[in-house]
């Protein structure tokens, strides 16, 4: 299924049914009354956050979505039919603007959260709500209210215990293809993963979701390459694995890049995170060494190895990611 985290839609619900005019006609009755019931409640335009979902790829198609108008008043004080809600499926993580795409609207961060879009009008007096003593043959009623309709952007961050950030061709993909049963593009240039991967991970009765998150070049949180576009999933991890490609002339220089990135985009350098170099069955370990200390006197913070295509010390950072996963866990109770 392709990858769509943005979505432009146009939203408008049911105009309510008009109150009825209407006086009481039967034979031998020869002043009967009004008898004009009030109309029905238009439909309203409902978001709801559901599970099983990680796209907005519907609403690609269908952009337009109205709800029924509700049914005008009878004589014999019959009330219109009042119409059912439009219910709009969307995944957990959206967030949902106005048109102008700064004014949050609402964010659906759990299963069942919903948001009214659009309310249906309410439906109008008839004439039989407006007899008084004084008045017994009121010609009065009240329309229904009127519909709400208005433009609204769908934008989806995703929700995953574990992001993956770094460089294009830091070795991402073949990670999260080796630990899940995730199946990403895995070849040898830049930017082969376009979109957003996600895979969960199975370690010692624990499973928690990875998120393999477009490779970040300089500039990201200005939108050059793939932008903060991408950046923006990283908001909802709870923990960063940063890998850099240990083969990579200046590993300090790529670690840098990508920490300067998170920090311009605001906030997402104080995210915890796990410092490991890839690739690591491409050298020997003596330059391994060398470039582990390197990078940790930059990053002052521990630097782990590990080989995605041989596993060699995936299984350790499996383990360290499901614990820092379980203490957040804990935290929110």
């Amino acid at each position: 299924m392709q990858f769509i985290d943005e979505a432009k839609v146009y939203v408008k619900s049911g105009k309510g049914g008009g109150g009825c005019l209407s006086f009481r006609r039967e034979k031998y009755i020869e002043f009967g009354g009004p008898d004009g019931g009030d109309g029905g409640k238009g439909g309203d335009v409902i978001a709801r956050a559901v599970g099983g979902l990680n796209t907005l790829i519907d609403y690609r198609f269908q952009q337009h979505f109205k709800a029924m108008s509700g049914e005008p008043g009878m004589g014999k004080n019959r009330t219109g039919q009042s119409r059912d809600a439009v219910i709009m499926p969307v995944p957990v993580g959206t967030q949902i603007f106005l048109e102008d795409k700064e004014t949050l609207l609402a964010d659906l961060t759990e299963i069942g959260e919903e948001v009214m879009l659009a309310r249906g009008g309410m439906g109008g007096k008839g004439n039989a709500n407006f007899k008084t003593s004084t008045n017994q043959a009121p010609r009065r009623t009240i329309p229904g209210e009127p519909a709400e309709e208005k433009t609204l952007y769908f934008r989806l961050k995703l929700l995953s215990d574990v992001g993956l950030v770094g460089l294009p061709n830091a070795g991402k993909s073949t990670f999260l293809s080796s630990v899940t049963r995730a199946k990403p593009k895995i070849a040898d240039y830049p930017f082969t993963t376009l979109v957003p991967q996600l895979g969960v991970v199975y370690v010692d009765e624990t499973e928690f979701v990875v998120a393999d998150l477009p490779g970040l070049i300089e500039g990201a949180h200005e939108g050059v390459g793939l932008g903060t576009r991408f950046l923006g999933h990283v908001e909802r991890c709870r923990i960063l694995l940063h890998l850099v490609d240990v083969t990579a002339e200046d590993v300090a220089e790529n670690y840098r890049i990508i920490r300067n990135e998170l920090k311009q985009y605001g906030g997402l350098e104080e995210k915890p995170e796990l410092l490991v170099l890839s690739k690591c069955d491409t050298l020997q370990e003596d330059e391994i060494a060398e470039k582990v200390k390197k990078l940790k006197k930059l990053a002052k913070k521990e630097v782990h190895a590990m080989s995605a295509v041989s596993k060699n010390g995936v299984e350790g950072i499996l383990r360290m990611l499901k614990e820092v996963v379980k203490e957040d866990d804990k935290s929110d109770e």
